[in-house]
């Protein structure tokens, strides 16, 4: 399979970015698969075109934590969307097939109106056609899959739309029809309990240390019942047994938390310290990997390059194709 998905550079990457979308990506790299993974740099214009005095140093982060979490530059094509022009120009083909009531009836656009009403200027063009773009990024490659989470299937579904449509308009069968491939792990509750959000200051970030890891893993709201060690518990409605399951617990660890939190045989402080244990042993290879790129200046710079190249010529032909099939004279 082609594999293709993307990533907004709008600021340093947190675990559940790992567990929700990077874990994922390296898993199917991984397997053999053919994979594409660009920094989305044109689609946070969408909604905060106004505020991108970071954006270029941001998409650069973004490709530096793609390679230190084990995307690999000789096996996948790391690129950056406003590096390969053709997006722009599929994304401006594409809505001329595409009616403005379908894209007001994508769930995701409403919900975003609503959420940044007020923070900045929503009422564009571009906003509108953030779905018209994804599908251009995706289409572009051919793509049979997508990974993606839970609150991106009616991009996807509307990007299947979008090829069925073209390839009827146009008399072809261009476009193949990608599925959505989603991560088995649910979405990870920030440090405090609540979502885990820039805006809530409970992000655990992926480029972080053991010290500070520890600081924020051992405040972390538990179940509400287990007021005191003797206390019982159920793990199942603690947020930190959704970390240990998805940063690595054992069998056996497994067994002696979920006996220990049911018969208040253990503190959640104790619980906690496996988790910390666990995480470093997954991300202290990250963090070694990303202070050794930071010692190698232009090593990021060249990634992107050659990405870039590979990633346009896959679209400069897609676009041959596409200018054919829709009969333009250039």
């Amino acid at each position: 399979m082609r594999i293709l998905s993307g990533s907004r550079p709008t600021g340093h990457l947190h675990i559940g970015n790992y567990v929700g979308a990077l874990q994922n990506w390296v898993k199917l790299q991984n397997e053999g698969h053919e994979t594409c993974f660009f920094v989305a740099d044109w689609h946070v214009l969408t909604t905060a075109y106004d505020k991108t005095e970071e954006l270029a140093a941001l998409s650069k982060e973004l490709v530096k934590i793609f390679v230190a979490v084990g995307l690999d530059p000789d096996k996948s094509i790391l690129f950056v969307q406003s590096g390969v022009k053709e997006h722009a120009e599929l994304c401006l083909i594409f809505s001329m097939i595409t009616s403005v009531p379908r894209l007001e009836r994508v769930p995701t656009h409403k919900e975003m109106k609503e959420q940044l009403q007020g923070a900045t200027d929503i009422n564009t063009s571009g906003f509108l056609l953030y779905p018209v773009l994804q599908a251009a990024d995706i289409l572009m490659y051919l793509a049979d899959g997508v990974p993606v989470g839970e609150d991106q299937l009616s991009h996807v579904e509307l990007t299947r739309e979008i090829a069925r449509r073209f390839n009827y308009i146009y008399g072809c069968e261009l476009f193949p029809e990608p599925q959505s491939l989603l991560s088995k792990f649910p979405k990870l509750l920030g440090s405090d309990g609540r979502k885990m959000s820039k805006s809530y200051g409970n992000i655990i970030l992926i480029d972080n240390n053991e010290k500070h890891l520890t600081e924020q893993i051992l405040p972390m709201i538990t179940d509400p019942a287990r007021k005191r060690k003797t206390d019982p518990g159920n793990p199942e409605i603690c947020p930190v047994w959704d970390y240990h399951k998805a940063f690595g617990v054992t069998e056996e660890q497994k067994e002696m938390i979920t006996d220990g939190c049911v018969g208040a045989k253990i503190g959640c402080i104790e619980c906690k310290r496996i988790l910390i244990r666990n995480m470093v042993t997954i991300f202290e290879p990250i963090w070694d990997k990303i202070r050794l790129i930071d010692q190698s200046p232009g090593y990021i710079d060249q990634i992107i390059f050659d990405g870039n190249d590979k990633a346009r010529r896959i679209a400069q032909a897609t676009m041959e194709k596409v200018r054919s099939a829709v009969n333009l004279l250039f």
